[in-house]
């Protein structure tokens, strides 16, 4: 018998674009402390979605960059100014390539 986490369960959720995360879920759906999703808010890893921590509702793709920087600061040491950094240009290479395949479409 398969038992579903709730880590799984949340990403299920999240096929939804419109479910959105508490701060305590998107803990745990990236195993890790509140203090750590605090300091990604606190370099601009993860936009706060609003003033008050108690109100924050994470989206999707706040989920995959925090999950992203866990991992780049886990297995490569990177800390969390080169996180961003490389997010960012993740982001930039993404977007290149829409607007090429979007190119190679229309020619």
């Amino acid at each position: 018998m398969n038992r579903i986490t709730v880590t799984s369960l949340i990403n299920v959720q999240l096929l939804d674009e419109h479910a959105t995360l508490s701060l305590d879920e998107l803990c745990r759906a990236c195993a890790t402390a509140p203090e750590f999703i605090l300091e990604l808010v606190d370099e601009g890893i993860v936009p706060p979605p609003g003033p008050d921590p108690n109100h924050w509702r994470f989206s999707g793709a706040h989920l995959e960059r925090a999950r992203i920087a866990l991992r780049l600061q886990r297995d490569l040491g990177v800390n969390l100014a080169g996180a961003a950094l490389a997010l960012q240009l993740l982001e930039e290479v993404n977007e290149l390539r829409r607007r090429l395949a979007a190119s190679a479409r229309t020619d």
